[in-house]
This record gives structure tokens, sequence and C-alpha cells, in this order.
């Protein structure tokens, strides 16, 4: 067995066809576009790459991008105060905040500060609290881009045996949520897991979000079952490596999505299409 390969990118690219068609059709019926207001701190590598990219698919959609680019030495309080101002303009419908943040700024003071009808990442524990409870508005963009990948495959979640490794607040426990709003009976793994394997090889459906290469072994996957690798690391090498042990589970997945290549493009379109949603909700 040989697993069909999830081409993330062009199912995101779709989507964003799809994000421009309709803010195209808005600027004919003379509305304004989404505007989304970038916030990076610092001169890290990775964020700034990430950073680039959703920029680049801001003018790709038609979405207005405002960037600000902060020294490390921005204080925690700048940084609440600028994000204060972003609440209270109309102009901006999402903001984004890179993360991680330098270490003198509390990640979550920032994250909560967001209004939550502009919070795209849809990390506020107001819209994670909302999927919750199964009224989902602003969604966590890679759980959520993850759901959007599988339904482009014609994946039936409903019913699944799903695993997902990780559960960080802005992906493994929205991730979990997610499968849960879909119908999947979900198990959450994380450090103090007993027997990660036996779990793994019982699921219809795995979903690695730990951060850790080659955590999940190939012969763990259970033969013609979906495999979703939302981890991406660099090795020393300078290459990057999902979670998975690609190479050993693409010969027994149904299904599995590529390190690069496979969620990555998804969240960012999914976050085009938050920003997007967030300009439509303000409106009504």
């Amino acid at each position: 067995m040989t697993a069909q390969i999830i081409d993330g990118k062009a199912i995101a690219a779709a989507l964003l066809n799809s994000i421009k068609t309709k803010i195209d059709n808005r600027i004919q019926a003379n509305k304004r576009a989404p505007g989304l207001a970038v916030i990076l701190v610092g001169g890290d590598p990775a964020s700034s790459i990430y950073v680039r990219n959703k920029r680049l698919a801001c003018e790709k959609v038609g979405i207005v991008s405002t960037a600000y680019d902060l020294p490390a030495s921005t204080t925690e309080l700048e940084l609440l105060a600028l994000i204060d101002q972003l609440n209270a303009d109309n102009r901006i419908d999402g903001i984004l905040i890179q993360l991680p943040l330098p270490a003198h700024i509390n990640d979550e003071h920032v994250v909560e500060r967001v209004s939550p009808t502009k919070d795209v990442d849809g990390f506020h524990p107001y819209n994670i609290g909302r999927l919750a409870v199964r009224q989902p508005t602003l969604r966590s963009c890679t759980p959520f881009g993850v759901i959007k990948m599988l339904s482009a495959m014609n994946v039936n979640l409903m019913g699944l045996d799903a695993v997902v490794v990780g559960v960080s607040n802005h992906v493994g426990r929205p991730m979990a949520l997610e499968l849960l709003l879909a119908g999947a009976t979900v198990t959450s793994c994380h450090r103090h897991t007993k027997d990660l394997s036996k779990i793994i090889k019982s699921a219809d459906l795995v979903v690695a979000a730990a951060g850790k290469p080659g955590l999940i072994k190939g012969e763990w996957i259970k033969p013609g079952s979906i495999v979703i690798d939302i981890g991406i690391n660099r090795l020393a090498d300078g290459s990057l490596a999902g979670d998975v042990e690609f190479n050993i589970a693409k010969t027994r997945a149904g299904f599995i999505t590529p390190v690069p290549g496979g969620v990555g493009p998804m969240t960012v379109a999914t976050l085009m299409e938050n920003t997007l949603l967030a300009l439509e909700m303000s409106e009504q």
C-alpha cells in the first residue's frame, strides 16, 4: 500500500481563489475589502517567514494588510496599547500577532487583549469556548484548516476513532474539539499518556501536533488510516520534518500529509477566510 498524499498547497490555492472572488464581488458592490493588521515583534527568522507568507496571501486575495514590525525591545504595555488602538479601528477586521513573542511578553495576556471579533487566529478563550459548546465563530486556523482539507478529500469523520497527539491551547485542544464537532470519537494524547503506540495503532485518524520530529513511528500507523502531520521541525541539516516518520507511515496509511506542503498552506488560507468572515460578521 502507498498512501495518497494530501496536497495541501492545491486545496489551499482553491480556497484562496474562492476568497478572492468573494472580495472582488464586494469591491464591485462598492463595499470595502477586509483589513488585517499583522504584528511581528523582534526578528525571529522563522516568524519572519511565516509573516511574509501571510502578507503575500493577503495580496493574492485582496485583503488590505497593515504591517507592524516592532523591535524585540517592545514592552508588553506598548504592545497592549497597540492592540487597543487596533481594536478601536473600524478599518481593521482582523489582528494577527505572530507567536511566539519575546520572553518578557506574556503570550496569553496579548492573546486575550485582542477583541474576540477580530481574533482571526481563533486563539482567544472566548472563541475556543464557542467551539467547545458547538457554536463556533472564528475558529483556530490550523485545526479548522485540517477539517477543510479532509472535507476537500471527501473524508467522512463521523464515527472515526481519532487520536490527537499534542494538547497545546492553539492547536491540539481546538483540534480535538473540531473532530468532536465533526462526529469523531477523540482521544487526546500528551507527555503523560501511557503506551502511545498502542493507542495510535487502533486509530482511524492520527493528527500529530506535538512538535517533536519522528515522535510517531511509521510502524504504529494502522493500515489504511488517515495521517495528518501538523508538526514542523527544522533538523540539524536544515531540512524540515514532521512529527511522523513519513517514509514508513506512507507505506501503511490510506491518506497522509507531507511536511512541508500539507497543513501549513491550509493554516494561511483559513486565516484569510477568517479575516473576511470577521468583516462580514461586523456588518450584520
